[in-house]
C-alpha cells in the first residue's frame, strides 16, 4: 500500500462525514475488512480512526520490553513438578493475568492446521462467506466484523468467524463451516481438555479441591470461540485491530500465528505477547477474578493493526452455562473477615448481557461491586 497523508485525507472527510451511514455501507457489503482492503481502497476509511483523544493517550502508556511469563507443562504427571507448575501459574494469574504454555498436550500440527482453517474461511469465496454473516451474536455460528460496530466510537480492523456453545448441546458441529469443520471440531475437543488441565492448577493454587473449578463452579460448561483475521493496514497507528478490553469468561486460551499485536497492560505499560510457535496463550476473565475475589487478575489487552498481514489467532472462553441459574460471586472457602466478598452475586446471563450491550472498551466491574 502507497504511502498516504492521513491527515489531509481526515480533515478532507470531516466536513461531510455521515458515520451511521459510513457504518451501515460497511455492514451491508457483508464482506467486512477484508473487503475494504479487496477494494483497493489505500486510505483507512474515517469509521476505523480512533477519536483524538484516544490516539493522543497511546503517547501517555509507553510500551516496554518484557516478557510475559512462559510456564511449561512437561512432566505434570510428577507431583513435585506439578506443584512447582501451579506455583508458576498463580505467581503469573496473580501479577500478570497472563501466561504462555508450552510443551501441552496439542502437536503443532494441529494448532497449525487450525490457523490454516481460519485463514481459508476468511479467504473464500464471497458468496459463500457471506452465507454466514449476521449481526445476531446469539446464532451458533457468525461471521462478521465488530459485533459492537454500532456502539463504538471507532471499528476495529478486523473480522471475526465465532462459534458460540453457550450451554451443552447448543451447537451442532454440521453448522460450523464446511471449509474449516474438522480442523476446527478437531482444535475445540483438545482445546477444552487443555482447559480442563488449566482450571485443576488454578483451582489448586487457591487452595481448593483439584475439580472445584470445574465441577463447582462448572467453568467449561459453556464456551465461545473467535476466529479473528486481521488484514494489512494502510494506517496502524490510527486504528486498532482489536480495543483495549478484558474478557467476559472464566478463562481464555488463545492460539495466534507468527505476527504478533497482542499486548498485555502490566503496571500501566504495554507489553507484547511475543508468538511462539506451538504455545498457547492463556488468560483470566474477569468471572475468575470475582470468583476469586481479585486474587487472580483479569487485565486488559489489545491488539495492534498491523502493515503486515493477514495476522490470524483464535481464543477460546470457558464461559460457563448460560442456561444456569446459579449465582456467581466470590467463593465462599475463599472469605474471610479480613477479606470480605468484594462482588455481589449474579447468573451467568445477566452478566453476558450486560457485556455484549456496551461497547467493548466499557468500563467494567461497577454493575456488580459490592456496597462498602
Amino acid at each position: 500500500m502507497g504511502k498516504i497523508n492521513h491527515e489531509e485525507h481526515i480533515n478532507g472527510l470531516h466536513s461531510n462525514y455521515d458515520r451511521v451511514k459510513e457504518l451501515k455501507a460497511f455492514d451491508e457489503t457483508k464482506l467486512g475488512v477484508k473487503g475494504v482492503v479487496d477494494s483497493g481502497s489505500k486510505t483507512l476509511p474515517m469509521i476505523f480512526i480512533r477519536p483524538q483523544d484516544e490516539l493522543s493517550e497511546e503517547h501517555e502508556v509507553p510500551c516496554v520490553n518484557l516478557q510475559v511469563p512462559v510456564i511449561s507443562l512437561q512432566g505434570i504427571e510428577s507431583k513435585d513438578v506439578r506443584d512447582e507448575i501451579v506455583r508458576q501459574v498463580m505467581d503469573a494469574s496473580e501479577k500478570w493475568g497472563f501466561f504462555q504454555v508450552v510443551d501441552h498436550v496439542i502437536s503443532l500440527e494441529v494448532l497449525d492446521k487450525m490457523l490454516e482453517g481460519i485463514r481459508m474461511f476468511h479467504e473464500q469465496d464471497n458468496e459463500v462467506k457471506k452465507l454466514f454473516y449476521a449481526r445476531d451474536i446469539m446464532k451458533p455460528v457468525v461471521y462478521g466484523s465488530n459485533y459492537d460496530l454500532y456502539m463504538s466510537r471507532a471499528a476495529s480492523w478486523r473480522d471475526t468467524l465465532a462459534i458460540a456453545n453457550p450451554y451443552p448441546g447448543f451447537l451442532d458441529t454440521n453448522e460450523i463451516p464446511e471449509i474449516c469443520r474438522d480442523v476446527m471440531v478437531d482444535y475445540i475437543n483438545q482445546v477444552m481438555k487443555l482447559g480442563d488441565t488449566l482450571l485443576e492448577l488454578l483451582s489448586m493454587g487457591l487452595g481448593l479441591e483439584p475439580s472445584y473449578l470445574k465441577e463447582e463452579m462448572e467453568c467449561n460448561e459453556g464456551w465461545s470461540m473467535v476466529n479473528h483475521y486481521y488484514p494489512p493496514c494502510p494506517a496502524p497507528e490510527l486504528t486498532m485491530g482489536t480495543d483495549k478490553h478484558s474478557d467476559p469468561s472464566f478463562l481464555t486460551i488463545l492460539l495466534q500465528d507468527h505476527i504478533g499485536g497482542l499486548q498485555v497492560l502490566y503496571e500501566n505499560q504495554w507489553v507484547n505477547v511475543e508468538p511462539i510457535h506451538g504455545a498457547i496463550v492463556v488468560n483470566i476473565g474477569d468471572i475468575l477474578q470475582i470468583i476469586s475475589n481479585d486474587k487472580l487478575k483479569s487485565v486488559y489487552h489489545r491488539v495492534t493493526a498491523n502493515l503486515v498481514g493477514p495476522r490470524i489467532s483464535s481464543a477460546l472462553f470457558l464461559k460457563g452455562s448460560q442456561s444456569s441459574t446459579k449465582l456467581y460471586g466470590p467463593i465462599k472457602e475463599l472469605m474471610s473477615q479480613d477479606h470480605p466478598p468484594l462482588y455481589k452475586e449474579f447468573t451467568l446471563r445477566d452478566f453476558y448481557t450486560h457485556f455484549f450491550n456496551r461497547p467493548l472498551n466499557a468500563p467494567r466491574f461497577e454493575h456488580i461491586k459490592a456496597e462498602s
